[in-house]
């Protein structure tokens, strides 16, 4: 189920490659099929699981939300706003490009009830827990004759 519709203003994102920060000298990982991994806060509240992140400079047409199961996954991209020769960086640590992270998600929720927003650079995505039962329950125990 995508989300990406939901967003309403400007995004950011900042986006840690799993393989460490790329200089001028250090590029020899990258490829144009990497994926940066998207770093975020995944927590409950009373009644939902949270899921936020810092996205600077994308778009939110550039986002890409989806539930199936228990795994939620937020992709995207980065474009960089002009085209720097590798030679002229003196030090390149900001990813740019295409990112993705799926987490498994922890408790049940109601993927139908989703929702996304982006305010000042922060996306959050606000799950609803699904209710359950009382978490504990007596039984009794009959003796038998």
């Amino acid at each position: 189920m995508p989300l990406a519709n939901i967003f309403k203003q400007d995004e950011e994102v900042i986006v840690v490659p799993s393989v460490g920060s790329p200089s001028a000298e250090n590029m020899s990982w990258y490829s144009s099929e990497y994926e940066g991994q998207l770093a975020v806060d995944v927590y409950q509240t009373k009644d939902s699981l949270v899921v936020r992140s810092t996205i600077a400079g994308v778009k939110p047409e550039d986002l890409e939300i989806t539930l199936n199961d228990d795994v939620i996954t937020i992709r995207g991209k980065r474009a960089a706003e002009a085209e720097v020769p590798k030679e002229d960086y003196f030090y390149q640590e900001c990813y740019w490009g295409g990112f993705s992270r799926s987490i498994v998600l922890p408790v049940e929720v109601k993927s139908a009830e989703a929702r996304a927003s982006l305010k000042n650079g922060v996306l959050t995505v606000v799950l609803p827990k699904v209710a359950h039962a009382a978490a504990s329950v007596s039984v009794a125990v009959k003796a038998d004759e």
